[in-house]
């Protein structure tokens, strides 16, 4: 998956939730989620939440995010 935004950019975005740093995931973490991430996605420090990407931009809004089950990531 090619990235979304330079790591600068990405490095300045924040969970609206939870203050956290948020990273691209990877594609083994979209994976638990088939058809939700098309397009990629980001993912807090501490793995809680998933925010899609679609049509290029990241969705960095409560109600778009998918908490997963376990925390893991």
């Amino acid at each position: 998956m090619a990235e979304i935004l330079s790591e600068e950019v990405t490095e300045l975005l924040r969970c609206p939730v939870s203050g956290q740093r948020i990273r691209s995931a990877t594609s083994e973490e979209l994976q638990r989620f088939p058809g939700t991430f098309a397009e990629g996605g980001f993912v807090t420090e501490d793995g809680k939440r998933l925010y899609p990407v679609r049509d290029g931009f990241p969705m960095l809004v409560e109600s778009e995010s998918v908490i997963t089950a376990d925390h893991t990531f």
